[in-house]
């Protein structure tokens, strides 16, 4: 292996090795030297530092170990100060080098918790005792509750002494319209007779159909008297009202629209003709609307030309309530009905 291969700069001596002074006292004490001022390196390093600073002396010869030292401090004077600033500083102004400084990392003190054993002592006590001003707390909000309670009870009581009894009956009265709605509904909606409500539909509207003919907008002056006679029919077929007053009702209608109220025979019979055309018996009913048939046939004949530009005025016309009740009871039932058969095939399927 030739020399050539273990070269080495002399800048890189200079910062490897720090050569000290070297008297000729201390050379002869060095095996390396010889007399004749030679440098003779046993280790490779010191081999290549002679090769590669041949240029320094005569060719072929090695420099003095004085020549080296002042070329060293020539250097480090040069570059003393910028190294010594960056070793500072990548060293954070510690002489260790970065190797070893994972060696001076003190080691983790173990963790001391008997502090945490009294510090939850004080909490468990700070605890209680908020629970038991919150037990507190609670007792006075429930008993100011009862006080207001009894309070409420003492004020009720003193309302019903004086005006109890009107409380109390207008309090069953909301409750028995309500049951009576509720089960008039019920009554509807499971056994409205849809056939005989259609007739009833029919003959009435035929009489009223003859009334209209005759004496237009007999329906419409008198909407409340036809609505009661629909009510006193109802009244009677459901057995709220006897037959007498029935009578006596129907008898009492008329008079009132022929004396009362100044109106014609056609327009005054008009309500218990079709109240009895509706709810009658069979004959009753053939007589009845016979009888004002021919009262409206007699009227029209014998009415006048000044009563026809009287009765010519224009009045909002409307179907009566008790038609239009009947038929949205059919309505009912028959929405029900189709309802329930829905129901059923549903749950069949």
């Amino acid at each position: 292996m030739t020399m050539t291969s273990y070269a080495l700069s002399s800048s890189s001596f200079c910062r490897n090795s720090r050569i000290p002074a070297i008297s000729s006292s201390s050379l002869s004490r060095i095996p390396h030297l010889n007399v004749s001022n030679k440098l003779t390196l046993s280790p490779p390093q010191f081999l290549n530092a002679g090769v590669r600073l041949r240029g320094l002396s005569v060719p072929g010869k090695f420099p003095s170990v004085r020549a080296l030292r002042v070329k060293c401090e020539k250097e480090d004077t040069i570059k003393g100060e910028t190294e010594d600033e960056a070793e500072r500083f990548a060293r954070r102004e510690s002489t260790m080098p970065d190797r070893f400084r994972h060696l001076t990392k003190e080691a983790p003190d173990t963790p001391v918790r008997w502090p945490w054993f009294i510090a939850l002592a004080f909490l468990v006590y700070a605890w209680r005792a908020v629970l038991f001003e919150l037990s507190n707390w609670r007792n006075a909000v429930f008993a100011i509750v009862r006080f207001l309670g009894d309070l409420s009870k003492f004020a009720l009581a003193l309302v019903f002494h004086f005006i109890g009894d009107p409380i109390t009956s207008l309090i069953a009265l909301v409750e028995t319209a309500i049951y009576s709605v509720r089960a008039f509904y019920s009554g509807i909606v499971a056994y409205t007779p849809v056939r005989e409500l259609t007739t009833v539909i029919l003959l009435a509207s035929s009489v009223l159909a003859i009334g209209e003919a005759v004496a237009p907008n007999s329906i419409s002056k008198q909407p409340y008297v036809v609505t009661l006679a629909g009510l006193v029919g109802y009244a009677a077929v459901q057995g709220y009202i006897s037959e007498p007053f029935f009578w006596t009702v129907l008898v009492g209608m008329y008079g009132y629209s022929r004396l009362v109220k100044k109106r014609d025979d056609v327009t005054s019979a008009l309500p218990s003709a079709a109240v009895l055309a509706g709810v009658g018996e069979p004959w009753v009913r053939v007589v009845g609307i016979a009888g004002y048939l021919a009262l409206a046939m007699y009227h029209n004949s014998t009415k006048k030309s000044s009563s026809e530009e009287e009765e010519g005025q224009i009045v909002r016309k409307a179907p009566p309530v008790p038609l239009l009740a009947a038929a949205l009871a059919i309505g009912v039932r028959l929405a029900a009905k189709w309802a329930g058969y829905r129901h059923l095939t549903w749950m069949i399927v």
